[in-house]
Formats: C-alpha cells, structure tokens, sequence
C-alpha cells in the first residue's frame, strides 16, 4: 500500500486480507501498546518527584523493609541491590531443602516485586561497583540489609585440617550459593561432628542423617545429592558447650531430627542432672523444649534397635584441639560445668577435664557475622555487625536483618525488625530534598559497564531452574554459575 492510495482503495485492499491476518495485526498492535503504557509508568515511576530509598540486600530482611516503604509512602521508589544475579538471599540460600514450605515467603516477595514502584537490581556489587556514599548521594535514604556472610571461628589448634567444614559453606554447597559450589566435602568418613547446637547445626545434622530418598524430591543441588548418596556417614555427633537449657534450636527443629527414619539418637543422662527438678518453673517455649528432650532420652534408653545412622547430642563439651595428621581425626574437648543459677544465661565455665571423639569430618557452626562493605560505613569489628541504634546508623542511613542485629532470630523476627526500620525511615526522610535517585546510579553502573539483571531477567532464570527441576522430580535445579544466570537474563 502506498501513500498515495484513496480510502477507497484501502478498503478495498483491505477485503482481500483474510480476516484471521486482521485480527492477528490488531492483536499486536494492542500487545505493543501495552507494552508503550507499561514502559511509560515505569519511565514516569522512576521521573517521580517523590522520595527515593535504595536497600542493599536483595534477602528477607531488604524485601520486608521494602515492603514497609512502599505501603507507608505511596509515592516513594525502592530500589533493591543484590550482589548476586538473583534474590531472596538466605530464604534461597539459607532454608534446608527439606523446608520448602518455609520458602513460600518468596510469593509475599513477589507481589513486592510486582509494584511498579519497586525495582530490583542483581550483579550490583556494593563497595565495589558503587560505594554507599554515592548512594547516599542519589538517594533520599540508604537501608543495608547485606546480612552475614562469615561464619565464626574457633581459634584452635588443628581447625585448618582437611574436613574440617564450615557450616556455612556446607550449607551453601547443598543449597547451591556459587561460591561454594566447589566446597570439598569428604563423605567416605563414618562419623561426623557438628559443632554448635543452633538450627543450622541442627539442619546440617539432618541432612547427614536423612535418607537419600527423602532429599530425591528437594531443590538440593544434584552434586550434593550425589556426593550424599555415596556417604559412609553412620554418627553424627551434635556438640554445644553449655547444656540442654542453654541449647539454641527450637522444639520443630529437634522433633523433626529426632523422628528420622532408621535413626536412633543417643542422649547422655549425666547431661540432664537437676533438669527435670526444674522443668515446671520453665516458661513455656522453654518447657515444652525439655519435655521433648527428657521423653526422648526416656525413650533412647529402652530403645534396643540398631539403626543404620545415629544422632548423639552432647552436652558440657568446648573444642580445644582438632587432631590429625593430614585431616581431621579426632577432636579434643574440655568438659564443661554450669556457673550461676539455673537458667538460660548459665556459664559454662572448664573443669580440668578432658574427652575425645574420633571423627572423619568437623563441621563448625557456632554462628555467623557480617562483613564491612564500605570503610565509610561505623563497623563493630568484635561483634560483626554493623554499628547502629535501633536500625539508625547515621543520618539517611540505616541497617536493619542480620547485618544490624547479628545473626540471631528466625525469619519472622527478621520481618519484624525490617517492618520496625522501614517505619524509622519513613518518618525520617526529607521530602524538601531533590535526589536523582535510580537516574543517578544507572550513570555510574552504564561506566563501569556493570551488567545488571532486573527482576524480570530473574523471572527468566527461574524459569529454566524450574524447567530443569522437573526433568529431575524436584521442584528446581539451582544454577550455580553466574555467567550461566547472566547469559540466561540476557536473552
């Protein structure tokens, strides 16, 4: 058709077009439109006049303070960065494989996601790609939410033996963080000792004990299901230095490990002395804790099977030396006794005497701490985290999750505490301001040609997880390479 045709001529060109090319035209002529609008409000959404707030930390903790933002100030952006191509940080990363209904969070994420004011940027990198000065600069308010990614040491003799694990890392090679997809795990070993009696000593416990059938069905990484498969693992000893009140996992956590299938747990009688004296002062949570324990040791003394895998909870024993002459073969304690009055906050204080347990492989999870990201942000080096008062850290910045508080609570005190904070910041921004916002760090990123990966990108990566995982009966398989996920968002 040429410019020149008459209306008449159009409409009679048009009659010998089936009526099905018309449709399809118009079709894609609405898509397009959609597409120009949905690109506008977003093109308008990131001119807006109103305040903008840039969290660092794409994990529960930023996603939750997000959240809070948006509700409490209708005309305000949130962007999120994420050091890692993809979200959900420790909910993705951290949650055991065999808990998959603790990660239906990532739905209430993902309707956070879906605010148009709202934007998520991976592969960004903060204190490299961008200091938090600059985003102070560009934004009415700067929220760190990065977390803790260090585990803590010990500080003893031997800890640098071969099979000697961090906790943390262990977990992040079965739940597929890319750093630790090259994790190297021994599991020819018949005994295992997890050091530390959190929920994390208690899920790496777990896996060791769990039947490999039961983890086929998990978003657990295929290498690690593999490795698993092929473990001579028979004893999992769970270590912690003070004693059964003083213990740091909740009720579900042991219920479930101690109900494992073709595994007998061993507790220690001497460990109880003057426990189920007191258990009626208990308060609740507290009570109803011991109640398990001493019903299980009850039970563990009249239980004559024998088991293929077995869980022996020790009490009263600090690590002072791991042993070996190339990896990890036995592991020196002090044995503990309790000071003070009965209660949580007992101290367990060395008695001059010692035990030792042979072991293939040490796995240390006695806690975590974060990391200083920017030398200009106040850091407490001695508790790892940062420096802050109830989520303020200095004026336009603040920190809420496990990089302000330490790495204690569950998800819900961490929803908790980043609700609290994104409040603070609410009430605190400074409306009479002009910040460029997500215009003035995009320049910086186009610079340093930083490839970023919005959450749409991310979409895109979870598909092909997901694809994948259904070939295998599970419900993803993690990508751990980032220049896979990168090329995956780019497409």
């Amino acid at each position: 058709m040429s410019g020149s045709d008459s209306p008449v001529d159009l409409e009679y060109r048009w009659s010998l077009v089936p009526l099905e090319n018309i449709l399809s035209i118009c079709a894609m002529s609405v898509v397009m439109k959609c597409r120009n609008v949905h690109d506008t409000i977003r093109h308008f959404c990131n001119k807006s006049s109103g305040p903008s707030v840039c969290i660092v930390g794409g994990g529960p903790a930023g996603f939750y303070a997000a959240q809070q933002v948006l509700k409490t100030l209708p005309d305000t952006r949130v962007d999120i960065l994420e050091r890692l191509p993809v979200p959900f940080g420790l909910v993705r990363f951290g949650v055991a494989p065999d808990h998959p209904e603790v990660k239906n969070v990532i739905n209430t994420f993902n309707k956070t996601a879906q605010n148009p004011r709202f934007q998520f940027l991976g592969n960004v990198n903060v204190g490299s790609d961008v200091t938090v000065e600059q985003l102070k600069e560009n934004y009415h308010a700067v929220i760190l939410t990065y977390g803790a990614e260090e585990d803590r040491v010990l500080g003893i003799p031997g800890e640098n033996l071969n099979n000697v694990i961090s906790g943390r890392r262990f977990v992040g090679w079965y739940n597929g963080v890319p750093a630790d997809k090259n994790l190297q795990v021994n599991l020819d070993v018949e005994e295992a000792i997890v050091l530390g009696q959190g929920n994390v000593a208690m899920d790496i416990a777990r896996i060791l004990l769990t039947p490999i059938d039961k983890l086929k069905s998990t978003d657990i990484t295929e290498y690690a299901l593999e490795q698993l498969s092929r473990s001579k693992i028979k004893k999992v000893s769970l270590v912690g230095r003070r004693g059964p009140l003083q213990a740091a996992f909740t009720i579900a956590e042991l219920r479930e490990l101690i109900k494992l299938e073709n595994c007998k747990t061993h507790w220690r009688p001497d460990d109880f002395s003057n426990v189920r004296e007191i258990v009626e002062q208990l308060k609740r949570p507290k009570k109803r804790l011991m109640e398990l324990m001493l019903k299980s040791l009850d039970e563990s003394i009249q239980d004559k099977r024998s088991c293929s895998k077995n869980l022996h909870p020790i009490f009263l024993r600090s690590p002072i030396e791991m042993k070996g002459s190339d990896s990890v073969e036995e592991i020196k304690f002090s044995v503990n006794v309790l000071e003070g009055e009965i209660s949580s906050a007992q101290i367990a204080k060395a008695t001059g005497q010692f035990e030792e347990i042979p072991c293939g492989i040490a796995l240390r999870s006695i806690g975590y701490r974060s990391v200083p990201i920017d030398n200009k942000v106040p850091f407490d080096m001695r508790k790892g985290h940062v420096l802050n008062t109830s989520g303020k850290v200095e004026r336009y910045l603040y920190a809420a999750g496990w990089v302000a508080t330490g790495p204690v609570g569950v998800i819900l005190s961490t929803m908790t505490n980043a609700f609290q904070v994104g409040s603070m910041v609410c009430k605190e921004i400074n409306r009479d301001i002009i910040k460029p916002g997500y215009e003035g760090l995009s320049e910086i990123l186009k610079k340093k040609n930083i490839t970023t990966v919005f959450y749409q990108d991310w979409e895109k990566i979870n598909k092909v997880e997901e694809e994948r995982g259904r070939k295998l009966g599970k419900p993803r398989e993690k990508i751990v390479d980032i220049n896979e996920m990168l090329e995956i968002a780019s497409k």
